[in-house]
Protein backbone atom coordinates (compact mmCIF):
# COMPACT_ATOMS: atom_id res chain seq x y z
CA UNK A 1 0.00 0.00 0.00
CA UNK A 2 1.19 3.18 -0.90
CA UNK A 3 0.84 6.53 0.26
CA UNK A 4 -2.65 6.61 -2.03
CA UNK A 5 -3.84 9.75 -4.27
CA UNK A 6 -2.07 12.65 -4.28
CA UNK A 7 0.70 11.25 -2.07
CA UNK A 8 3.73 13.23 -1.07
CA UNK A 9 7.10 12.31 1.69
CA UNK A 10 6.40 14.81 4.14
CA UNK A 11 9.51 15.97 5.96
CA UNK A 12 8.82 18.14 8.59
CA UNK A 13 6.28 17.90 11.70
CA UNK A 14 4.07 20.64 10.27
CA UNK A 15 4.27 18.49 6.81
CA UNK A 16 3.66 15.12 8.71
CA UNK A 17 0.77 17.06 10.55
CA UNK A 18 -0.85 18.09 7.16
CA UNK A 19 -0.84 14.37 6.18
CA UNK A 20 -2.01 13.01 9.37
CA UNK A 21 -5.14 15.35 9.26
CA UNK A 22 -5.78 14.31 5.61
CA UNK A 23 -5.73 10.77 6.04
CA UNK A 24 -8.15 11.61 9.23
CA UNK A 25 -10.53 13.44 7.70
CA UNK A 26 -11.49 10.72 4.64
CA UNK A 27 -11.62 7.91 7.31
CA UNK A 28 -14.17 9.89 9.38
CA UNK A 29 -15.88 10.26 5.79
CA UNK A 30 -16.13 6.85 5.60
CA UNK A 31 -17.70 6.38 8.97
CA UNK A 32 -19.84 9.04 9.50
CA UNK A 33 -21.29 11.20 6.32
CA UNK A 34 -20.63 8.05 4.02
CA UNK A 35 -20.99 4.98 6.28
CA UNK A 36 -23.66 3.74 4.03
CA UNK A 37 -20.99 3.19 1.20
CA UNK A 38 -18.67 2.19 3.53
CA UNK A 39 -20.93 -0.91 5.09
CA UNK A 40 -21.69 -2.11 1.86
CA UNK A 41 -17.85 -2.27 0.22
CA UNK A 42 -16.48 -4.37 3.55
CA UNK A 43 -18.45 -7.66 2.95
CA UNK A 44 -17.88 -10.29 4.70
CA UNK A 45 -17.65 -12.70 1.89
CA UNK A 46 -13.96 -10.94 0.74
CA UNK A 47 -10.88 -11.50 1.77
CA UNK A 48 -8.86 -9.52 4.10
CA UNK A 49 -10.07 -5.64 3.86
CA UNK A 50 -8.45 -2.53 5.52
CA UNK A 51 -9.39 1.14 5.64
CA UNK A 52 -7.35 3.48 4.10
CA UNK A 53 -7.41 6.81 4.73
CA UNK A 54 -5.52 9.36 2.26
CA UNK A 55 -3.92 12.93 2.78
CA UNK A 56 -6.41 14.43 -0.05
CA UNK A 57 -9.06 13.65 2.42
CA UNK A 58 -10.14 10.48 0.78
CA UNK A 59 -10.79 7.01 1.96
CA UNK A 60 -11.17 3.36 0.24
CA UNK A 61 -11.51 -0.16 1.71
CA UNK A 62 -8.81 -2.36 -0.08
CA UNK A 63 -6.64 -5.64 0.41
CA UNK A 64 -3.62 -5.15 2.11
CA UNK A 65 -0.41 -4.23 0.95
CA UNK A 66 1.18 -7.37 -0.60
CA UNK A 67 5.08 -5.95 -0.43
CA UNK A 68 6.71 -7.23 3.21
CA UNK A 69 7.49 -5.40 4.84
CA UNK A 70 5.14 -2.70 3.49
CA UNK A 71 6.01 1.12 2.43
CA UNK A 72 4.13 2.14 5.26
CA UNK A 73 2.33 0.68 8.26
CA UNK A 74 -1.00 -1.38 7.55
CA UNK A 75 -4.10 -0.88 9.25
CA UNK A 76 -6.04 -3.72 11.09
CA UNK A 77 -6.81 -6.53 8.84
CA UNK A 78 -9.89 -8.14 8.61
CA UNK A 79 -12.76 -5.50 9.85
CA UNK A 80 -15.61 -6.86 7.13
CA UNK A 81 -15.20 -10.40 8.58
CA UNK A 82 -17.11 -8.71 12.01
CA UNK A 83 -19.45 -6.68 10.33
CA UNK A 84 -22.67 -8.93 10.63
CA UNK A 85 -21.19 -10.60 13.50
CA UNK A 86 -21.53 -7.40 16.01
CA UNK A 87 -23.96 -4.55 16.71
CA UNK A 88 -23.47 -1.41 13.99
CA UNK A 89 -22.86 0.70 16.23
CA UNK A 90 -20.19 -1.19 17.94
CA UNK A 91 -18.44 -1.96 15.13
CA UNK A 92 -18.09 1.18 13.86
CA UNK A 93 -16.69 2.01 17.18
CA UNK A 94 -14.13 -0.87 16.99
CA UNK A 95 -12.82 0.26 13.43
CA UNK A 96 -12.58 3.71 14.70
CA UNK A 97 -10.32 2.82 17.08
CA UNK A 98 -8.04 0.70 15.17
CA UNK A 99 -8.16 3.74 12.74
CA UNK A 100 -6.75 6.36 15.05
CA UNK A 101 -4.13 3.68 15.79
CA UNK A 102 -3.06 3.58 12.30
CA UNK A 103 -2.77 7.22 11.70
CA UNK A 104 -0.94 7.59 14.89
CA UNK A 105 1.57 4.83 13.49
CA UNK A 106 2.21 6.37 9.88
CA UNK A 107 2.68 9.69 11.24
CA UNK A 108 5.33 8.62 14.37
CA UNK A 109 6.82 6.29 11.17
CA UNK A 110 7.51 9.60 8.80
CA UNK A 111 8.75 11.17 12.12
CA UNK A 112 11.38 8.02 12.61
CA UNK A 113 11.92 7.75 8.88
CA UNK A 114 12.89 11.44 8.83
CA UNK A 115 15.35 12.08 11.82
CA UNK A 116 12.99 14.12 14.22
CA UNK A 117 14.77 15.24 17.35
CA UNK A 118 12.80 15.37 20.68
CA UNK A 119 11.17 19.05 20.00
CA UNK A 120 9.66 17.70 16.33
CA UNK A 121 7.50 14.75 17.88
CA UNK A 122 6.24 16.76 21.01
CA UNK A 123 5.46 19.43 18.44
CA UNK A 124 4.20 16.84 16.28
CA UNK A 125 2.35 15.37 19.24
CA UNK A 126 0.76 18.31 20.40
CA UNK A 127 -0.98 19.26 16.93
CA UNK A 128 -2.09 15.77 16.74
CA UNK A 129 -3.58 15.70 20.43
CA UNK A 130 -5.64 19.16 19.64
CA UNK A 131 -7.57 17.29 17.28
CA UNK A 132 -10.63 14.79 18.93
CA UNK A 133 -9.83 11.13 17.71
CA UNK A 134 -11.56 9.07 14.90
CA UNK A 135 -13.54 7.33 17.74
CA UNK A 136 -14.23 10.23 19.45
CA UNK A 137 -15.76 11.67 16.53
CA UNK A 138 -17.59 8.40 15.58
CA UNK A 139 -19.11 7.64 18.95
CA UNK A 140 -19.95 11.58 19.87
CA UNK A 141 -18.01 10.83 23.52
CA UNK A 142 -15.69 13.66 23.35
CA UNK A 143 -13.52 13.55 26.64
CA UNK A 144 -14.02 17.12 28.45
CA UNK A 145 -13.54 18.18 31.72
CA UNK A 146 -16.39 20.46 31.38
CA UNK A 147 -20.30 19.23 30.94
CA UNK A 148 -21.12 18.37 27.65
CA UNK A 149 -23.19 21.16 25.95
CA UNK A 150 -24.75 21.41 22.72
CA UNK A 151 -24.11 24.87 20.57
CA UNK A 152 -26.92 26.85 21.81
CA UNK A 153 -25.70 26.03 25.19
CA UNK A 154 -28.87 24.04 26.27
CA UNK A 155 -29.94 20.73 27.27
CA UNK A 156 -30.67 18.62 24.02
CA UNK A 157 -34.00 18.60 25.69
CA UNK A 158 -34.88 22.55 24.47
CA UNK A 159 -34.64 22.18 20.84
CA UNK A 160 -37.93 24.00 20.27
CA UNK A 161 -40.65 21.49 18.13
CA UNK A 162 -37.75 19.51 17.47
CA UNK A 163 -36.82 21.66 14.75
CA UNK A 164 -32.91 22.13 13.82
CA UNK A 165 -31.48 25.18 15.49
CA UNK A 166 -29.34 27.16 13.00
CA UNK A 167 -25.96 29.01 14.84
CA UNK A 168 -25.15 32.49 13.44
CA UNK A 169 -24.00 35.75 14.38
CA UNK A 170 -27.07 37.40 13.22
CA UNK A 171 -29.67 35.16 15.64
CA UNK A 172 -27.26 35.68 18.90
CA UNK A 173 -28.24 39.32 19.24
CA UNK A 174 -31.52 40.14 20.10
CA UNK A 175 -31.29 43.65 22.56
CA UNK A 176 -28.86 46.73 22.59
CA UNK A 177 -26.23 45.91 25.36
CA UNK A 178 -23.62 47.45 27.02
CA UNK A 179 -20.18 46.94 25.20
CA UNK A 180 -18.41 44.98 28.37
CA UNK A 181 -21.52 42.95 28.80
CA UNK A 182 -21.84 42.16 25.32
CA UNK A 183 -17.77 41.16 25.12
CA UNK A 184 -17.97 38.83 28.65
CA UNK A 185 -20.88 36.88 27.34
CA UNK A 186 -19.78 36.23 23.74
CA UNK A 187 -16.48 35.13 25.29
CA UNK A 188 -18.84 32.63 27.61
CA UNK A 189 -20.23 31.06 24.29
CA UNK A 190 -17.33 31.05 22.64
CA UNK A 191 -15.98 28.82 25.98
CA UNK A 192 -19.15 26.89 25.47
CA UNK A 193 -19.44 25.90 22.34
CA UNK A 194 -15.91 25.55 21.91
CA UNK A 195 -16.24 21.81 23.29
CA UNK A 196 -18.87 20.88 20.49
CA UNK A 197 -17.84 18.80 18.10
CA UNK A 198 -19.34 18.13 14.25
CA UNK A 199 -20.00 14.82 14.31
CA UNK A 200 -18.85 14.67 10.00
CA UNK A 201 -15.59 16.07 10.26
CA UNK A 202 -14.76 16.28 13.53
CA UNK A 203 -13.82 20.06 13.48
CA UNK A 204 -14.80 22.36 16.21
CA UNK A 205 -17.96 24.78 16.61
CA UNK A 206 -17.25 28.39 15.12
CA UNK A 207 -19.89 30.74 15.89
CA UNK A 208 -19.80 32.38 12.01
CA UNK A 209 -21.08 28.93 11.18
CA UNK A 210 -24.44 27.26 10.22
CA UNK A 211 -25.12 23.60 11.89
CA UNK A 212 -27.71 21.80 12.12
CA UNK A 213 -28.61 18.92 15.13
CA UNK A 214 -30.08 15.39 14.18
CA UNK A 215 -33.56 14.53 15.98
CA UNK A 216 -32.27 10.72 16.34
CA UNK A 217 -28.61 10.81 17.28
CA UNK A 218 -28.59 14.13 18.49
CA UNK A 219 -25.26 14.90 17.09
CA UNK A 220 -24.27 18.48 15.47
CA UNK A 221 -23.20 19.27 12.11
CA UNK A 222 -21.75 21.91 9.90
CA UNK A 223 -24.74 22.38 7.28
CA UNK A 224 -21.69 22.31 4.63
CA UNK A 225 -20.49 18.77 5.68
CA UNK A 226 -23.92 17.23 5.61
CA UNK A 227 -25.45 20.03 2.62
CA UNK A 228 -27.70 21.31 4.22
CA UNK A 229 -28.41 25.30 4.06
CA UNK A 230 -30.54 27.52 6.62
CA UNK A 231 -33.27 27.81 3.72
CA UNK A 232 -33.32 24.15 3.44
CA UNK A 233 -33.57 23.70 7.34
CA UNK A 234 -36.42 25.99 7.67
CA UNK A 235 -38.23 23.35 5.89
CA UNK A 236 -37.28 20.48 7.98
CA UNK A 237 -39.52 19.33 10.58
CA UNK A 238 -37.82 16.25 11.65
CA UNK A 239 -34.26 16.37 10.86
CA UNK A 240 -31.93 13.37 10.43
CA UNK A 241 -28.09 12.67 9.80
CA UNK A 242 -26.52 10.67 6.88
CA UNK A 243 -25.68 7.64 9.10
CA UNK A 244 -29.06 7.59 10.92
CA UNK A 245 -30.82 8.03 7.49
CA UNK A 246 -29.06 5.07 5.99
CA UNK A 247 -29.49 3.07 9.17
CA UNK A 248 -33.06 3.42 9.01
CA UNK A 249 -33.17 2.25 5.16
CA UNK A 250 -31.61 -0.74 5.92
CA UNK A 251 -33.45 -1.96 8.94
Amino acid sequence: MDGGPGAFNPRTAEEVFRDFRGRRAGMIKALTTEVEKFYQLCDPEKDNLCLYGFPTETWEVNLPAEEVPPELPEPALGINFARDGMDEKDWLSLVAVHSDAWLLAVAFYFGARFGFDKEARKRLFNMINSLPTIFEVVTGTVKKQSKEKTPNGNSKSNKSNSKPTSQTKAMKVDLPKDDDESEEEEEEEDDEHGNTLCGACGDNYANDEFWICCDVCERWFHGKCVRITPARAEHIKQYKCPACSNKRARA
